[in-house]
Parts: structure tokens; C-alpha cells; sequence
């Protein structure tokens, strides 16, 4: 990107993210396209193999639940807490959002935050191609085409290359939101992890008058 824009580091399946969802709401309807966001994948647990224990799925029942006082958003957890245990693989919901990218970056931010209510608040299986790729065609993607790209090679790498680029920046939790350049192309840090979105305007809101003096 040329100009003043953020870097939104999130990932569909992380919890603060989802809550963080209505401030990414917020920051679109204040600044538009005057202030473009690109997310980047963190890549939370992609790869995971194995399946949720009853344990594991209590406690991140109960991780939840602080997100939901926080934000005030609503969260299901039964499908985690299903009886064959739930395998918490966050990586084909980030392709998923890597995928639509490559139709612009303001599509990208809305299906990201379409993936994170699908799997938070409806309960729904975000690591299935099939559910992805009906998001994906609420947004007016060809289903057939989506899933086929997702389900490519190239896909992948370009969302571990996300994963890299995450852990270059020295991010190391999510959801962090960076903005710049300013005059002397450096980025800076508008949050790590959760803030409200009062607090995130009023910081953007500085930065971009400084930038602007």
C-alpha cells in the first residue's frame, strides 16, 4: 500500500480478534478509504492436528467469556464443546481470508469479520471448505472457483508467508494493529491486543494529525 494505511495482524479463530471486530467496524465507517486496512495472518494454531479436549474446551469456553464481557459480543460454544472433541485448526479459515484478499482489501476485512461471527456466535465449522466457501459467496465470490483457489497450493504458501511476515514484525499476539508510514516511513504500534474503540480512534485520530502537520 502507498500512503497512510493500518496493518490489521488477526486471525479468524482468535477469540480478542472477534471481539475486536466491531473497533475494525468502527475505524472503516470513520476513515473509508481514506485510511485503507490490510489484514496479515497470524497464523494462531495452524496445523493443529489433534482434537479439543472436554478440558480444553471448558477452559477456552471460559477464555470466551471474558471476550464476551469485554466487547459485548455474543459468543456459542457448542461446537467445540461437542463430544468428539473439536480439532481447533486455525489455518484453513486464514487461507480462506488470504483468498478473498486477492479481490481487495476492504472484501478482506468484511469476510474476516464474517468468518469470526460464523465460528464465535453461530457456532459454525470455519475449518470446512464448504462453510468457508458460502461466506464466500455472500460476498459474491464463485463458489466453485473460491473453493478451488483455496484448496491450491499457491493458497497455502501465501498464507504461511502471512505467518512470516506476523513474526518478522514481532507480533506476537493478536489482535495488534499497526499504522504508518509517517514522513520518515516508520510504522507504530495503535494497539496490542484489545482496546476499545474509543480509545483506538482517539489514537488514530493524534497519529493522523501529526502525520498531517
Amino acid at each position: 500500500m502507498v500512503g497512510p494505511h493500518l496493518i490489521y495482524f488477526s486471525d479468524p479463530m482468535c477469540s480478542w480478534c472477534y471481539g475486536f471486530s466491531p473497533v475494525i467496524e468502527a475505524v472503516r465507517r470513520a476513515y473509508g478509504d481514506a485510511l485503507p486496512i490490510r489484514v496479515v495472518m497470524g497464523g494462531l494454531r495452524p496445523g493443529t492436528e489433534h482434537p479439543m479436549t472436554p478440558q480444553a474446551a471448558r477452559e477456552i469456553a471460559g477464555h470466551w467469556s471474558h471476550v464476551h464481557e469485554a466487547s459485548g459480543l455474543p459468543f456459542d460454544p457448542s461446537l467445540v464443546q461437542r463430544e468428539e472433541g473439536f480439532v481447533y485448526d486455525t489455518d484453513p479459515a486464514a487461507r480462506a481470508v488470504v483468498v478473498v484478499r486477492r479481490e481487495g482489501e476492504d472484501l478482506a476485512v468484511r469476510y474476516l469479520a464474517a468468518a469470526q461471527r460464523a465460528f464465535y456466535a453461530e457456532a459454525r465449522d470455519v475449518t470446512s471448505g464448504e462453510v468457508l466457501a458460502d461466506l464466500a459467496a455472500d460476498f459474491g465470490l464463485e463458489r466453485e472457483r473460491f473453493l478451488a483457489d483455496w484448496a491450491d497450493e499457491v493458497a497455502r504458501e501465501e498464507t504461511w508467508r502471512d505467518y512470516a511476515t506476523s513474526q518478522r514484525a514481532g507480533v506476537t499476539g493478536f489482535p495488534t494493529l499497526v499504522a504508518g508510514p509517517n514522513e520518515q516511513g516508520v510504522y507504530g504500534v495503535v494497539t496490542r491486543g484489545y482496546a476499545p474503540p474509543e480509545q483506538v480512534l482517539a489514537v488514530l485520530k493524534d497519529w493522523i494529525s501529526r502525520i498531517a502537520a
